[in-house]
């Protein structure tokens, strides 16, 4: 029934797209869908990379069972445990009840506590390798990328590498599976908000698993989410490098939270300044209508950010609070920042920013302007002074 995508010689895309679920993880909004993506070798072996989402396991299953043509399913990779990869495993058993699971101990400490599934298990460590006919797979453990079983495999023969959700993208796969297939325009952005918001807080580990797989050939890139990358390996590895090093590119975010207006032309002033001293790239968000992912995605992208915020019951515009929330958790580094405030009788959000700026370890650009009531010449002045500053830091 199912045509499938060969990727490599025997190595079949077996993957599903989601466009039916609003937000991944019931965070993350999906205006293109996301791909949960499972790869079969077809060897004297036959092998199964990842699951997918059990929502989608009906077609998943009937994908498999249409490119072994009748064999059965000898070993199953678990390379990520993560419910929209490892949701299929219990099904996947019932029909292949042989096949043996290969992981790593913390994988099956949680094949155990999500499936409770605990025999047929072959257990792998650092640079074990498996032959399985004409194809050859080792495989790398990537702990806290972004979970801590996570590992990859390698196929040495055709220089494919399994990724798990190691540069993965949003985005559905919209008929073409290879990167060479397709108009890849949205998926660089929705890759840096893929990273922003799902791996963003693991820099870290990401550099090491990318020091750790520097030194191996890769043609093929496989993920669990999004294209097949052949043509764009290296743009793909640049990114990741990139958002890992948290190494912003020029330009300024500046995210305000306004409920009358106030702040919110304290933020078009400190705009208008960037712009008339120099600055191209300049993206504003109010955080009342910009999503949290989005804010998170240019936050990560560029390297100066610029927050507004009024006064609310005495503490921070609630908004505002869960973003600054949401960034410290990701352990953002390196970024440049400027910060500004309005209140009505009582002043406290410019103070609580300035303590989460150094609480950050961000540099601080430019004088924090504090505005009581109606924008005025004087405050009007001091927020182009922070424009300016800013736009001579960067």
């Amino acid at each position: 029934m199912y045509k499938l995508k060969e990727i490599a010689d025997k190595v079949y895309y077996v993957g599903v797209n989601d466009r039916q679920k609003a937000l991944f993880e019931n965070m993350w909004p999906l205006p293109y869908g996301v791909s949960y993506n499972s790869y079969l070798i077809v060897d004297e072996k036959t092998v199964l990379v990842d699951t997918v989402d059990v929502c989608y396991s009906d077609i998943f299953l009937k994908k498999i069972e249409d490119a072994l043509a009748g064999r059965t399913l000898d070993y199953l990779i678990v390379n990520h445990m993560e419910p929209d990869h490892s949701g299929s495993i219990r099904l996947l058993r019932q029909l292949y009840p042989d096949v043996q699971i290969i992981g790593n101990k913390r994988t099956f400490d949680m094949l155990e506590g999500f499936h409770g599934i605990h025999t047929g298990l072959l257990e792998v460590k650092e640079g074990d390798t498996l032959s399985i006919g004409h194809h050859q797979l080792s495989f790398y453990l990537a702990p806290m990328v972004h979970w801590p079983e996570v590992m990859v495999t390698y196929d040495a023969t055709d220089k494919i590498l399994f990724s798990a959700d190691a540069f993965g993208t949003f985005g559905s796969l919209d008929g073409a599976v290879m990167d060479v297939d397709m108009n890849l325009d949205h998926y660089w952005d929705e890759m840096r908000r893929y990273y922003a918001n799902i791996v963003g807080k693991y820099g870290n580990p990401v550099q090491k698993a990318l020091q750790k797989l520097s030194g191996l050939e890769i043609k093929t890139l496989c993920s669990t989410h999004g294209p097949v990358w052949t043509k764009y390996i290296p743009d793909v590895i640049k990114i990741y490098d990139e958002l890992s090093r948290y190494e912003g590119q020029d330009g300024v975010v500046i995210v305000y939270g306004s409920m009358y207006g106030n702040t919110e032309q304290m933020a078009e002033t400190i705009a208008a300044s960037l712009a008339e001293h120099g600055v191209k790239n300049i993206v504003m968000h109010n955080v009342s209508k910009s999503h949290a992912s989005y804010i998170l995605k240019d936050i990560f992208k560029y390297k100066a950010v610029i927050i507004g915020c009024p006064t609310y019951c005495n503490q921070l515009y609630p908004e505002i609070d869960s973003l600054l929330q949401k960034i410290e958790i990701r352990e953002v580094k390196n970024r440049l920042f400027g910060y500004f405030g309005s209140f009505s009788w009582a002043g406290a959000a410019v103070k609580r920013l300035a303590a989460f700026g150094e609480k950050m370890n961000w540099e601080v650009v430019g004088t924090p302007v504090e505005q009581k009531q109606g924008l005025k010449q004087d405050k009007y002045e001091a927020c182009w002074e922070l424009g300016k500053a800013m736009a001579e830091r960067i």
